[in-house]
């Protein structure tokens, strides 16, 4: 390559010129710091911002953090969790960049199907959950998820309609109450009354839209902890089958076999279908 005297000690000056300019300016050219760690302990459990320690910021623009969800439930089939919490924090992202903008959100897709297609919680709510707790310890965080999941069992979904931009199936979808945060209980039970099979378009539309109604109530939440700080507590109080349930089998109680928050009565009714599951129960 021909590289003429005159060109390189043209840009050795430039070098020169731009290194004084950097100097008495007093930019100094390095490498951003690297987020500060938490102590963890034995050289074990640190972690960049230290626990729980990203700042949650307000969503304002709920219509459109909802849009997103659905979306993000069609997108590469990543399904209800990733939908939701890319909604959740994508928005602070894009408002705010790191730590934000580097979460690995396609990790989120596990929880589609109710964790891996064995519906157990349903991935919507494991997304909005995984968000709160970005920013909460479980003893602030505990009282938001009660509120989410206590509103999904008793909300008829869906709620939301995409209208034209619908990905599965347009127009309307009949709707039902879960009375479960359980995927396969929420799904099997709209499939049963809306007689609508659960491998179709229309229970996948249906789930995307969930996906959205979650994001809407997990950011009013959302909102109202920020606003409110450690003095937040939710509206909704325990479920009646809850209350009942543990008068008798809760910690000092007379059988205390019983660990969970969720709505008894599915699986524990004493319907024909679950009449023998305890031959010995009084």
């Amino acid at each position: 390559m021909d590289f003429s005297r005159r060109a390189m000690l043209g840009a050795m000056g430039g070098l020169a010129v731009g290194g004084s300019i950097a100097a008495m300016s007093g930019n100094v050219i390095a490498a951003p710091a690297a987020p500060e760690m938490s102590g963890g302990k034995d050289g074990l459990f640190d972690q960049q911002y230290g626990l729980f320690g990203w700042k949650p910021h307000k969503i304002e623009d709920i219509p459109t953090a909802m849009d997103v969800a659905y979306k993000g439930y069609w997108y590469k089939g990543l399904g209800c969790g990733y939908g939701a919490f890319y909604a959740i924090v994508s928005d602070m992202a894009k408002k705010h960049g790191a730590p934000y903008n580097t979460f690995p959100y396609s990790i989120m897709e596990m929880f589609k199907g109710g964790f891996g297609d064995w519906g157990t919680i349903c991935g919507a709510l494991a997304g909005a959950g995984a968000a709160f707790s970005l920013f909460y310890g479980r003893k602030e965080s505990k009282p938001m998820v009660n509120e989410l999941f206590r509103w999904y069992e008793k909300t008829a979904f869906p709620i939301y309609n995409p209208g034209e931009a619908a990905q599965g199936f347009k127009g309307e979808l009949p709707t039902s109450i879960s009375n479960s945060v359980l995927c396969h209980i929420s799904v099997s039970r709209w499939s049963y009354e809306t007689k609508i099979p659960a491998n179709s378009k229309q229970r996948s539309e249906r789930c995307g839209r969930i996906t959205a109604d979650v994001v809407k109530k997990a950011i009013e939440i959302l909102n109202a902890k920020i606003e409110a700080g450690k003095d937040w507590k939710g509206a909704l109080g325990k479920q009646e089958s809850v209350t009942q349930c543990s008068a008798c089998h809760s910690k000092g109680k007379m059988s205390d076999i019983v660990k969970g928050n969720m709505d008894c009565t599915p699986c524990h009714s004493g319907s024909e279908h679950t009449a023998n599951k305890f031959e010995n129960h009084p």
